[in-house]
């Protein structure tokens, strides 16, 4: 009675964890996050749709499930710690009638936390299972200082993704196993910028607006939407697995409202409060793995992943009549990500991971915009995971994600020029439970 009550208990707090609040940093290429367990943490990732090790694989490769006995619920959370800095190149400039940007914004990162939760259940045995995963895909969060020399680029840029994934597991033989599932996905987005009053007022020939009058448009919005995902895993030896995963477009109608702050008396009716819309289609990935174990200490990870950003050209912001608020053309390209891994089983207790990767960003040199200013990006990560008995296990893993400095170049006679270079550093620190049951 006491251990039924204890598994009650479990499922519920798990859930609890994964509906935590959503505050995201982006740590992989554009503003996809990986963090969807910590036990993969520790090695990069490397491996994720084929190595199946717990209920996390239902984000990964709902396929995977096939190789978790009985019920598992697992609850991970990962703190991710990011550092973004501008640095003015002297030419940066302000629209026509605007009092010149002071400073270069400061640090635009910050630190979050991002929760994910699963529970997979073996349905009927050594066939079928199901399963559930709640987790954050897709995570953006940049806030550079008012009145900085790009406030009429950006201020805030905020996106929140939550996907709440059931999916099914078949075991079609002992080497061949396939999944699906469906996502249920919110999306949640905040903007801000500088509004540049005089300069609005001067290209309209509005008269009455003061010589530097400036105030802050903020866009609000969000949307459900839903998507799938597919894969498959093969046993081709008993020593090796191969892992592969696809999962779906999802398309949002992204409905909310906009509001002017210190908006001049003139330009009430040019720049009013009110609904606005926009379409955002987040991409899909295919993802090719494979795990091999040298013996039975030694344990060998690696993965591509592609993700299709081309599905994102610009962010379209418009009233319900089609006339646009603001358009930020982004012009994203596909990108890929490599990883390599390996696990050392010290015992049966212990576990170390070490891993590494090199994550392509999708955003052009010419169209890098404070909103957004992704580069190229590596990992190096190390890991552990302590099996306190057959049915509980912990996991920790740390990464550190470092990249070069990128170069800035927008020009823009509504927003300035904004010439310079980004630096971007980032850790992240993750834990996992895992309960068997």
């Amino acid at each position: 009675m006491q251990q039924s009550t204890h598994r009650r208990a479990l499922i519920p707090a798990a859930v609890a964890v994964a509906l935590m609040a959503w505050s995201h940093q982006a740590s992989a290429a554009g503003f996809a996050l990986f963090e969807q367990n910590a036990s993969g943490l520790g090695n990069a990732f490397a491996g994720a749709a084929a190595v199946a090790e717990d209920a996390g694989t239902i984000y990964f490769n709902p396929a995977g499930m096939t190789r978790i006995r009985g019920r598992q619920v697992v609850g991970a959370v990962s703190v991710i710690d990011v550092k973004i800095d501008f640095e003015n190149d002297g030419r940066s400039t302000v629209p026509l009638g605007q009092i010149p940007g002071g400073g270069n914004g400061g640090d635009a990162g910050g630190t979050a936390g991002v929760p994910a939760g699963y529970l997979s259940r073996e349905l009927k045995p050594n066939t079928l299972w199901l399963g559930v995963g709640v987790s954050a895909p897709f995570g953006l969060s940049t806030e550079w200082k008012n009145g900085w020399v790009g406030r009429f680029h950006a201020l805030e840029s905020s996106v929140e993704a939550i996907n709440i994934n059931p999916s099914i597991a078949w075991k079609v033989n002992d080497q061949l196993s396939l999944g699906a599932g469906v996502s249920f996905q919110r999306l949640k987005a905040t903007f801000s910028n500088a509004v540049p009053y005089t300069a609005l007022a001067g290209s309209l020939r509005i008269p009455g607006v003061p010589i530097g009058s400036e105030g802050v448009a903020e866009v609000e919005g969000d949307s459900w939407d839903t998507g799938w995902n597919l894969g498959a895993t093969w046993q081709v030896t008993p020593a090796t697995r191969l892992g592969l995963a696809y999962r779906s477009k999802v398309k949002h109608d992204v409905e909310g409202d906009v509001n002017f702050s210190a908006r001049p008396a003139p330009l009430a009716r040019v720049v009013p409060d009110g609904d606005v819309k926009a379409k955002v289609e987040l991409p899909d990935t295919l993802s090719l793995a494979v795990a091999h174990d040298v013996d039975a200490r030694w344990q060998l990870l690696a993965d591509y992943t592609r993700t299709g950003w081309s599905s994102i050209e610009e962010l379209a912001i418009l009233r319900p009549t089609g006339r646009a608020v603001s358009r930020v053309d982004l012009a994203f390209e596909d990108s890929w990500r490599i990883a390599l891994g390996a696990n050392y089983r010290m015992d049966d207790r212990w576990t170390l991971r070490f891993g590494f990767a090199y994550d392509r960003t999708p955003v052009q040199d010419a169209k890098r915009t404070p909103r957004l200013p992704d580069m190229d990006r590596k990992w190096l990560s190390v890991g552990t995971q302590y099996r306190a008995s057959q049915a509980l296990a912990f996991d920790v893993g740390f990464t550190y994600i470092f990249s070069s400095d990128a170069s800035s170049n927008l020009a823009s006679a509504s927003a300035g020029n904004l010439t310079g270079s980004y630096s971007n550093k980032t850790w992240v620190l993750g834990g996992q439970v895992r309960y068997t049951f």
